[in-house]
């Protein structure tokens, strides 16, 4: 995996290099730094040139990692997942975090858009960097932030993203959606549960 982390430590450098560098033989190199480590990438994803290009363009100037919020809400011995619609997996409802809105406000809007129950956030749990932990190959780089919710009000109800939400218990986890959580984060998540004292974990 080092040569997946150099390509998306060269990825960075000729986006920054293409966004502040106004000498056009300097830009003409941070253009060949970027195809290079296109080609380094699809090793590891499926990603064309374009597709890498246009992620850019949409997302221009310094690159920093996007962050990913994912609710963490235990009724009795039961963890809530959502099942995704996009690859029929199993996951802590969450997304990327939203302009203007904070980790917490973003989760109560997660949580019931995907699961339709509204709930009141209370405790970081953890603050993982995706590099980290035993997830898939991923051209992006992500901050994964666990925060324990209380449900309030509601009831369980499928999303524009999901079409199912259920609680279950540690050893009866569904199939997971990887890219999103593993069942080593579900594990940490329910040692939370057994030790309400448990240190926030980062990195």
């Amino acid at each position: 995996m080092d040569q997946l982390s150099w390509a998306k430590r060269l990825q960075a450098i000729a986006q920054a290099g293409l966004t502040f560098s106004k000498d056009e033989f300097d830009r003409e190199r941070y253009d060949e730094i970027l195809s290079i480590s296109t080609e380094m990438l699809q090793a590891y994803v499926s990603i064309t040139d374009d597709e890498v290009r246009s992620r850019i363009e949409l997302d221009p100037g310094y690159p920093t990692p996007k962050n990913d919020v994912r609710g963490v809400v235990f009724q009795d011995d039961a963890i809530l997942l959502v099942k995704e619609k996009k690859d029929q997996r199993w996951a802590l409802p969450g997304g990327f975090c939203e302009v203007n809105l904070s980790p917490s406000e973003n989760i109560v809007k997660e949580i019931e858009e995907e699961a339709g129950i509204k709930t009141i956030p209370f405790k970081l749990l953890a603050l993982l960097d995706k590099h980290k932990h035993n997830h898939p190959a991923d051209m992006y780089h992500y901050y994964k932030i666990f925060i324990q919710c209380k449900a309030v009000a509601g009831q369980l109800s499928a999303g524009v993203e999901t079409s199912e939400a259920a609680f279950f218990q540690e050893d009866k986890l569904p199939e997971l959606s990887l890219s999103r959580n593993t069942k080593q984060q579900i594990q940490l998540m329910f040692e939370y549960k057994r030790n309400p004292n448990k240190p926030t974990l980062f990195d």
